[in-house]
């Protein structure tokens, strides 16, 4: 059973997972090419190697939380997390840097939203839906609070001393992670979830299982290639437009404010809204917000719109990524089918920091602009032809009374 307890702990908890590891290198990166002297491709080279890591160690990880549920793995992770900060504050070498990078890929693939949602899903079924979207509230403002954070105790206490901070944080999620219950949905079965069980069953009868997987594949891959390179060069490239070093964390982290007013929306008013059709309206605003990048003038203005509303496209499109399951595939499966699925967008998305350093080097903040839009159009258009494809689906499911909230 979710219960207020368990969504208040996972969100907490992946509001500081997200803000001291995937948030970590886009600013102590800069920091600490500069005072050990290394390459951008060896700095954001460790972040890559980390997504890879993840990546691999995926379609296990989801088979392990679907059998044994989220509580000990999420905890194992809460702790290999404040061992990999450890290491990195205490790197001298590219062998340390690299090992303490490929601990925190498995880390994050054990405390992060994925390993979150199959956690849920194992314990609420096609009920977990809501506790996805709330979840995500708390954890939308991950760079809002650990990207300001970190740049003032990167000040203060110079870029080892604000990850070992970071890890202190990590070590907190530990009772967080310890606190989710462990007994699967089908163990808690009632009548009363008997109606909300039969749809998704329905749900999954897709003629087309093969066309369905491979869409919601290339979305997720495209929106994690573009969040994994933004995540890393978002200060860089507001930058690069113009924008001062210390005014450019500020506006980028209101990308974390857009996340979460969009998915507060969600789950104060979107209740009823199917997941495909929300799903559709999240990736149009992908597209949208890169486009107020271009615009220019005034720079502050289109700074703030670009960062903000791709937010909240990013926001809502996190969300569906962990309700279109709910729908497309059996709950009882979630873990492995989405874990062999999130593979190529893993991989994939490793190399998006190095992609990107490469772009704003030789094209300058522009290029990567035009980079992130085509990535945002190639995940609309694998949501537009979900939603057409489930379309005569969703119509039905929405006139019939078994698919209505319980």
């Amino acid at each position: 059973m979710i219960t207020h307890r368990t969504v208040f702990c996972l969100g907490l908890s992946q509001l500081i997972c997200w803000g001291v590891s995937y948030y970590l290198i886009a600013v102590f990166g800069p920091l600490i090419a500069t005072d050990l002297g290394w390459s951008d491709a060896v700095i954001y080279g460790g972040f890559s190697a980390a997504i890879v890591i993840m990546g691999i160690t995926s379609p296990f990880i989801g088979r392990l939380i679907d059998r044994h549920g989220g509580r000990r793995l999420m905890a194992a992770g809460s702790i290999l997390t404040a061992l990999a900060c450890m290491g990195l504050a205490l790197a001298e070498s590219v062998a340390l840097y690299y090992g303490a990078w490929l601990c925190l890929g498995v880390a994050m693939r054990l405390t992060l939203y994925d390993a979150a949602f199959a956690s849920l899903a194992r314990v609420g079924g096609v009920t977990a839906r809501q506790a996805i979207a709330q979840i995500t509230l708390l954890g939308g403002l991950a760079s809002t609070v650990f990207w300001p954070l970190g740049a003032f105790l990167a000040e203060l206490l110079g870029w080892r001393g604000g990850i070992m901070i970071y890890a202190a944080f990590a070590l907190a999620t530990l009772p967080l992670h310890l606190a989710l219950p462990e007994a699967p949905y089908r163990a808690q079965r009632t009548g009363i979830n008997t109606q909300s069980e039969a749809a998704a069953t329905e749900s999954t009868s897709s003629p087309k299982p093969w066309l369905v997987a491979a869409l919601y594949g290339v979305m997720v891959a495209a929106t994690n290639i573009l969040s994994s390179g933004l995540s890393a060069h978002l200060i860089g490239l507001l930058a690069g437009l113009g924008l001062t070093a210390s005014m450019a964390v500020w506006v980028a982290s209101l990308r974390g404010a857009g996340q979460s007013f969009a998915r507060l929306c969600e789950v104060l008013f979107g209740r009823n809204t199917e997941p495909l059709a929300l799903n559709l309206a999240a990736t149009s605003l992908i597209p949208l917000s890169l486009l107020a990048g271009f615009l220019g003038t005034p720079l502050l203005v289109s700074g703030i719109a670009l960062c903000f509303l791709y937010g909240a496209g990013n926001g809502l499109t996190t969300i569906t990524r962990g309700t279109l399951p709910l729908v497309l595939f059996k709950p009882d499966s979630y873990g492995g089918i989405v874990g062999w699925l999130l593979v190529p967008s893993f991989l994939l998305a490793a190399a998006a920091p190095l992609v990107f350093a490469l772009i704003m080097t030789r094209f300058g903040a522009q290029g990567a602009l035009y980079l992130s839009l085509a990535l945002a159009l190639v995940a609309f258009a694998a949501a537009l032809a979900l939603y057409h494809l489930f379309r005569a689906d969703s119509v039905i499911s929405m006139q019939s009374p078994r698919r209505q909230p319980p």
